[in-house]
């Protein structure tokens, strides 16, 4: 234990000591207030009627007792005595467990017990850039159940076999820290090292992301760090006065109504470092998805206010600590500024995360499939936009929770037209985004096509499996994560600017979109047409001679289309087109995405992993 690092925002291992643990045949406690005149403990042991004092140890507020004889099993809770002369009863900050809401009493819980079988998949766990990354989201509520929570042995029954099936390679839980209100989604919590009672125990969850890595799927936790709950007994006014808040209450309250961290305060600091690596620690996740980086980036998300200088701090020693720490482990920003360098290595002026949400494309794709296809045309730079500034970062494509509530609609039926014309676009869609650069998350439900939006009360409509359109879908969404997942054209080399060029990006007239994808050893052309009309012989330009096979199309009757498919291989002329030497003929369907590939006889374009000069650079 080293206070000194502890208050200047240093200590990534503060769980280790702060909070209850066991000690001998008791337990120990040690608690920051730094206001506070004086803490207790009261515990279900003495059905809350015994209060044990606590003893300041440090003047900058550090508490600190020894329970002899006292098994680790009680839940307890702090009263602290304010500077007013009155008192708060509180959680611990440092509790790994807590009582099922809407009781809120901390449990002691050793977590050092449960045993890991997981060591090969630990060993060879390897961050790189040219590894597929296909990321399911989802609410542990909201996957399957029916009545009654779901369990983290449920999702061990249910979900590992149905993710590993589908092509998947991650899955991103949404936040799973402790917190009051279930329609919050875990976003705004009262306990940031506690993994909720309400899906099972630790050891419970821990289970789980052991058989995941058992089934070599990776598992990446939701944090939300720029602010918490506003309930009495958590956080807020934690010894009766400002601690985990700001002092300044122009800035205490967020837009969300919760409070925000002082991002400045090195105790504040420590603990949500603490927070990160208890999870990667004791659980062995894999990566963490930073929600609102904005509102970290700028006060309120808002450019025009400035910049949060202790915010960015902040972020650059969250990064630099916890990537020391765990080099193959993913960070990832929910970022939707255009603020700079967020992938560059803090040693290189960067934030220092692995990886940013591309909200842009997210935003600029959704829009035009949502148009009716005759002004498509006139929005043609909707589609081709994004890769005039993919390099500038590391990108993931997600369409994730907050694109399918609050009567956004769900993406099937952001679609334009006819629910026929719906599940056309929206195949269309699916294949343009796995073959678009960048990393992929879908969230849960997107497979299957759903027209009711997420609600955390109720799982995904399996039902709708029983209807060969929707069922049709979720075949075709399969085949396309396990062909991003099997070629290294479309998982590999994202970052580098030689694996994807454009054929042609100009066509608005037709809406028609071709560009290319490679690998070492094959050549991919993806074709996109965006109008109700079919064409027959429609010529394009390819880069390498040779017979092109079409690897699937959006529009084959397996997938519910119209079955308007090349069916042989295409072999290339040597007819210019597109600017290219070579050309071929092919069918296109309405509304179809398609790929078609051939095997490069003569050597490929050099690819390698991300230059980080080059990309320090472009940004």
């Amino acid at each position: 234990m080293n206070l000194d690092y502890f208050f200047s925002g240093l200590d990534t291992q503060a769980y280790r000591y702060m909070g209850c643990h066991p000690h001998g045949n008791g337990v120990e406690f040690y608690v920051w207030a730094p206001h506070a005149k004086g803490v207790e403990v009261f515990m279900s042991k003495e059905n809350f009627e015994v209060f044990h004092p606590l003893e300041k140890v440090d003047d900058r507020g550090i508490w600190h007792l020894i329970i002899d004889d006292c098994e680790c099993i009680y839940s307890y809770r702090y009263r602290i005595h304010t500077p007013d002369g009155g008192h708060v009863d509180k959680s611990d900050p440092y509790a790994f467990y807590s009582e099922r809401r809407p009781a809120n009493a901390s449990v002691m819980y050793d977590l050092s017990q449960y045993r890991f079988t997981d060591e090969q998949y630990m060993e060879k766990r390897n961050f790189s850039y040219q590894n597929p990354l296909n990321i399911y989201e989802l609410h542990v509520n909201g996957f399957k159940h029916e009545g009654e929570l779901t369990t983290y042995r449920e999702l061990k029954e249910e979900l590992i076999p149905y993710v590993k099936e589908m092509g998947y390679t991650h899955i991103e839980i949404m936040p799973i820290v402790e917190h009051p209100f279930d329609g919050s989604w875990g976003y705004q919590a009262t306990g940031f090292l506690s993994a909720t009672s309400r899906y099972g125990t630790p050891w419970d969850l821990m289970d789980f992301i052991n058989e995941c890595h058992l089934n070599d799927i990776g598992v990446i936790l939701d944090v939300a760090y720029v602010h918490f709950a506003t309930d009495s007994y958590g956080l807020v006014k934690f010894d009766g006065r400002e601690c985990y808040e700001f002092k300044d209450p122009r800035l205490a309250k967020s837009q969300w109504g919760s409070y925000q961290f002082d991002l400045g305060s090195g105790p504040v600091i420590s603990y949500l470092m603490s927070s990160a690596n208890i999870f990667l620690n004791e659980y062995h996740f894999d990566g963490l998805r930073m929600d609102a980086v904005s509102n970290i980036i700028f006060f309120d998300g808002n450019k025009n206010i400035g910049i949060n200088e202790s915010g960015l701090a902040f972020i650059k020693r969250f990064n630099y600590s916890i990537k020391k720490e765990h080099p193959d482990v993913m960070l990832i920003a929910e970022d939707s500024t255009d603020y700079a360098k967020v992938t560059v290595p803090t040693e290189y002026e960067g934030l220092g995360f692995d990886y940013k949400w591309d909200l842009g494309w997210m935003n600029d794709t959704l829009k035009y499939y949502a148009m009716d296809p005759e002004y498509r045309q006139y929005h043609h730079n909707q589609l081709t936009f994004s890769m005039a500034y993919f390099y500038s970062e590391k990108f993931i494509l997600p369409l994730s929770h907050d694109e399918v509530v609050h009567s956004k609609k769900t993406i099937i039926d952001k679609m334009w037209g006819t629910y026929e014309n719906q599940f056309s676009q929206c195949r269309n869609l699916f294949l343009y985004m796995f073959t678009h650069p960048g990393k992929k998350l879908n969230f849960a439900g997107n497979e299957l096509a759903m027209y009711r939006e997420f609600d955390e009360t109720r799982g995904l409509d399996w039902d709708l499996l029983k209807y060969p359109t929707h069922d049709s879908f979720n075949r075709y969404f399969k085949d396309l994560c396990h062909i991003y997942k099997s070629y290294k054209a479309f998982n590999s080399y994202d970052y580098d600017p030689l694996s994807f060029k454009w054929i042609d990006a100009d066509n608005y007239k037709q809406s028609i979109y071709i560009y290319t994808r490679y690998d070492e050893d094959y050549c991919f052309v993806v074709i996109l047409n965006m109008k109700p009309i079919s064409y027959t012989d429609y010529k394009i330009g390819v880069p390498y001679t040779g017979v092109y096979t079409e690897l699937i199309n959006s529009e084959k009757d397996i997938y519910s289309g119209c079955n308007m498919c090349n069916f042989k291989p295409v072999r290339s002329r040597k007819v210019k087109a597109h600017g290219l030497p070579n050309s071929i003929s092919v069918d296109i369907a309405p509304y179809a995405g398609l790929i078609l590939y051939t095997k490069i006889k003569k050597k490929a374009p050099v690819l390698e992993e991300p230059d980080l000069k080059k990309c320090l650079d472009r940004a």
